[in-house]
C-alpha cells in the first residue's frame, strides 16, 4: 500500500505516524514548500509556535494547548528529518539524549541519592549542567544563557544567575537606588543628544528595572506583558470614547484624550474591583 493511502483515514495517529507524515512532505512527492525548507528558514517559526503554546497555557485553555503542542511537535520532528537527511542524527538520537540528560541529571530519582528538599534539587541540577556543559568560570555559567531568549528573560535570568555567585544587590531598596542611578544617566544621554548614547544609557535602565523586579518577587517578563494587555484594554475604551464624539483617536486633542484615558483607567479599576469581589463572594458561598 502507499505509505500515503495508508495513513489517511486512520482513526488515531502516533508519533510513528507524524515522523512518516513530515518525511513523506520532505520527499520528492510532497510539498514542495516543505522540501525546501532549512533549519535556518524554520527558525522563527518554532519560536513562534512555542509561543502560540504559552499563550494557550496562560490562557488555561486546554484544547488551545493541545493543538499548539502538536505544532511544536511539528517542528521538533521536522528539524530532525532535515537533520537526518544530512546524516547529522535522527530522532531516535534526540530521544534518546534527552532520556539521558533527564536520568543523570535527576540522581534522586533515577540513582541511589537521598530525594532532598527542592532547593538542594536545583542546585545539583545546576551543578550537574555546569559538569556536563564544562563550564568551569561563573562567566561560562551566564553566557550559556540563550541571547535568542526574550531580552526582559534573558536579564532577569543573567541576574538570578548572578546572585549564586554573589555578585548581586543585597536588597530590593539597593536596587530601586540603582534604577535612580540609571534614570539620571538617561536624562543625561537625552540632553546630550547622542543617539548611541542614549540607548546605552535606556538599556542600562532596563537592565535594573529587571533586576529591582527579580528582587521584589516579580518577573519583569510577565509583568510587562500584563501592562501591555491593560494598555490595550484601555486604549479600546479610549477609542471608544473619540467614536462616540465621530471622531478618529488622531483627530482628538492630545488634552481630551488624557481626560479619555483617564476615564478608561476609572472604568476597568471599577471593573476589576467588582470581578474580585465577585470571586471573594463565591469562595464564601
Amino acid at each position: 500500500m502507499n505509505p500515503k493511502d495508508e495513513l489517511c483515514g486512520k482513526a488515531r495517529y502516533t508519533i510513528e505516524d507524524l515522523r512518516k507524515v513530515v518525511e513523506i512532505l520532505r520527499s520528492p512527492e510532497g510539498c514542495p514548500w516543505d522540501r525546501e525548507q532549512t533549519h535556518e528558514s524554520i527558525r522563527m517559526n518554532f519560536i513562534e509556535e512555542v509561543y502560540e503554546a504559552a499563550e494557550t497555557i496562560d490562557r488555561a485553555d486546554v484544547p488551545g494547548m493541545r493543538e499548539e503542542l502538536g505544532d511544536v511537535l511539528f517542528q521538533v520532528v521536522f528539524h530532525a528529518r532535515i537533520a537526518e537527511e544530512d546524516g547529522q542524527f535522527d530522532l531516535e538520537d534526540v530521544c534518546d539524549e534527552i532520556c539521558r540528560k533527564m536520568i543523570l541529571r535527576h540522581p534522586h530519582v533515577f540513582g541511589e541519592q537521598v530525594t532532598a528538599a527542592d532547593g538542594t534539587v536545583l542546585r545539583d541540577w545546576e551543578a550537574i549542567k555546569d559538569r556536563t556543559h564544562e563550564r568551569k568560570s561563573a562567566e561560562d555559567a551566564l553566557r550559556a544563557i540563550p541571547r535568542t531568549l526574550p531580552a526582559l528573560m534573558r536579564a532577569d535570568k543573567l541576574g538570578s544567575k548572578s546572585r549564586k555567585f554573589g555578585f548581586d544587590c543585597a536588597d530590593t531598596k539597593e536596587a530601586m537606588e540603582k534604577v535612580e542611578e540609571e534614570l539620571s544617566e538617561v536624562r543625561d544621554a537625552l540632553s546630550s543628544g547622542v543617539p548611541a548614547s542614549t540607548e546605552e544609557e535606556f538599556g542600562d535602565l532596563l537592565l535594573a528595572i529587571v533586576n529591582a523586579a527579580r528582587l521584589a518577587g516579580v518577573d519583569a517578563e510577565q509583568a510587562l506583558t500584563r501592562a501591555s494587555e491593560k494598555y490595550l484594554d484601555r486604549f479600546a475604551l479610549v477609542e471608544e470614547q473619540c467614536t462616540a464624539t465621530g471622531r478618529t483617536i488622531a483627530e482628538t486633542p492630545r488634552e481630551e484624550l488624557r481626560l479619555y484615558w483617564q476615564t478608561a483607567k476609572a472604568r476597568l479599576s471599577i471593573s476589576a474591583e467588582n470581578t474580585a469581589q465577585t470571586a471573594k463572594k463565591e469562595e464564601k458561598e
